[in-house]
């Protein structure tokens, strides 16, 4: 069971999969080639996991409310771990996990559930934004 951000390391490490450690707190791991990395946040007594998917910007309301539509049935049909939400007009991919039962196929499944949204759904996110979604990866 994870408690710290080196046992979350260990996890990481044991799981072959690549990530650098930012600062005491914060951990960055790269999902999908290509695409913005997922950052750990170790804040006992959760893990917080975010995804950048960068600032969208729109014309018209009507493009704006099917987008903002979009990422709420996403939310609910399609992400079993993480949701998406906003911070400004930043758009972020989020999932926070308990820290002191955290074991590793917790944690895998939390991981794989931001890299497959990153490879199924963002495409069609920036076909909907007006704008191309920018400062991704």
């Amino acid at each position: 069971m994870a408690k710290t951000r080196e046992d979350i390391e260990r996890e990481l490490e044991a799981r072959g999969r690549p990530y650098q450690v930012l600062d005491d707190h914060t951990i960055i791991v790269p999902l999908v080639p290509g695409q913005a990395p997922a950052m750990l946040r170790v804040e006992p007594p959760v893990v917080v996991m975010q995804v950048n998917i960068g600032e969208v910007s729109f014309t018209g309301e009507t493009k704006a409310v099917a987008f903002y539509r979009r990422l709420l049935e996403l939310n609910a049909t399609s992400l079993l771990h993480a949701a998406y939400g906003l911070d400004k007009n930043r758009v972020v991919l989020t999932a926070a996990l308990e820290l002191d039962n955290l074991d590793v196929n917790e944690l895998e499944a939390a991981l794989a559930d931001l890299a497959l949204a990153l490879v199924e759904q963002l495409p069609a996110l920036r076909e909907m934004a007006t704008a191309e979604i920018k400062g991704n990866g």
